[in-house]
């Protein structure tokens, strides 16, 4: 019988997940993980607060929804099984005035409405109970909402894919990536390698891997920056678990809110605007060859004109951390004057349609034997164990793959 062969590009946590998925029910297959990095979660998976979301906000029946409550269960299960640390340390999403109070309403529905256990609209008295120093009109309770560490978690996935027999291919950017009917050309700068079938999970690079195979540029990658800043450790007991905001519906992300880390440090943040370089953490080093992309693309300047006075606002909290600080305050009025140091930002991968529209919900295209992960935002950490199913079922239905 012959071994099959597949090819994961990508060693974050998704890729990891994925090759973990496939050599847990295909044992006897070859699985080579192509990874551009020195290590494993280089990139968003590194780059993130560690927050396990119970799918709160997601639409009820879509994929982001479905998949997120099955990766909830599969990442605590993991985590159990391998000793890993699973803080399930709740949530309030916070209303601070009366306009928020629909939406926080609406919010609800649709947690209710995708199985999210023992929510429930609290009041200012059990706001205060639940998080002794928030304040708010009314807030929504998502008591199971969990922290975790996403690098340890993808490191013990990639572990497992080793233990299995599988190879890890570290410093092994993909250049190429040909897709046929019944097998898959990948190029590295070490050569040309064939696999049965390829997975690309490249996350910020997703759009550049999908055109290699022929696929259309949209919907293309722009990378929008999160800067979070780390409340002093003196503070680091003024909350118990997650404090966030009603999300604005001017603006696509959820706002500047207060993270309780697993290894129980405060974050503030993040803010949301444009990054100039698709890996330019630092925000020092922007991409030439990325800002081009931006400024070529027709859908991001009809995303720009209708989002401007959002980002207006997006760019006082870049520029100052004071307003940046300032708004989670809001919440938490004992932040005022806090202490806080930069850390490292983070860069979604956002994919947008050729009309300026941010997609919403995960994006899996098939081309021949590969399957493209074209767009995996938030929750896609959490969802990670459940895509990797998802794809593997996908990539055999579709490809006419047969193990």
């Amino acid at each position: 019988m012959t071994t099959l062969s597949f090819g994961v590009i990508g060693a974050g946590i998704i890729g990891a997940a994925v090759a973990h998925e496939l050599t847990t029910r295909y044992p006897d297959c070859h699985i080579s993980v192509y990874e551009k990095e020195k290590e494993a979660a280089a990139h968003q998976t590194g780059h993130n607060s560690g927050v396990v979301h119970a799918g709160l906000y997601y639409e009820p029946g879509g994929l982001k929804a479905r998949l997120c409550r099955r990766g909830v269960s599969l990442l605590r299960e993991f985590c159990e099984e391998h000793s890993l640390p699973y803080n399930e340390c709740g949530k309030l999403v916070v209303a601070l005035t009366e306009d928020e109070e629909p939406r926080l309403q609406a919010i609800f529905e649709r947690a209710t409405a995708n199985g999210v256990p023992d929510v429930a609209i609290v009041g200012p008295n059990e706001i205060q109970n639940i998080e002794p120093e928030a304040v708010g009109r009314l807030a929504l309770h998502s008591p199971h909402t969990a922290i975790v560490d996403y690098v340890a978690i993808t490191k013990a996935l990639i572990d497992e894919v080793r233990k299995a027999g599988g190879e890890i291919h570290y410093d092994s950017a993909v250049t190429g990536l040909s897709a046929k009917d019944r097998g898959c050309l990948l190029r590295t700068e070490d050569g040309v390698t064939f696999h049965d079938a390829v997975i690309a999970c490249a996350g910020l690079q997703s759009d550049k891997i999908a055109r290699m195979t022929g696929q259309p540029s949209d919907p293309a990658i722009v990378p929008f920056f999160g800067q979070y800043s780390l409340l002093d450790s003196s503070m680091k007991d003024l909350i118990n678990g997650l404090v966030y905001p009603v999300p604005d519906p001017a603006y696509p992300f959820l706002g500047v809110h207060i993270t309780k880390r697993i290894d129980n440090e405060v974050l503030i943040g993040p803010n949301a605007f444009l990054s100039f370089g698709r890996e330019d953490y630092s925000g020092i080093h922007p991409s030439v060859l990325d800002s081009l992309d931006i400024a070529l693309n027709p859908g991001f300047w009809r995303f720009a004109a209708q989002n401007m006075h959002a980002a207006k606002r997006e760019v006082a909290s870049v520029i100052s951390r004071q307003k940046f600080l300032a708004g989670a305050a809001q919440y938490v009025p004992a932040l005022e004057g806090a202490h806080t140091t930069p850390i490292t930002r983070g860069i979604r991968a956002q994919a947008m349609d050729g009309d300026g529209n941010l997609v919403d919900d995960f994006v899996i295209e098939q081309n021949g034997r590969a399957t493209l992960v074209r767009n995996a935002p938030s929750p896609g950490a959490t969802s990670s164990m459940a895509i990797a199913e998802y794809i593997v079922d996908h990539m055999e239905s579709s490809s006419g793959l047969r193990l």
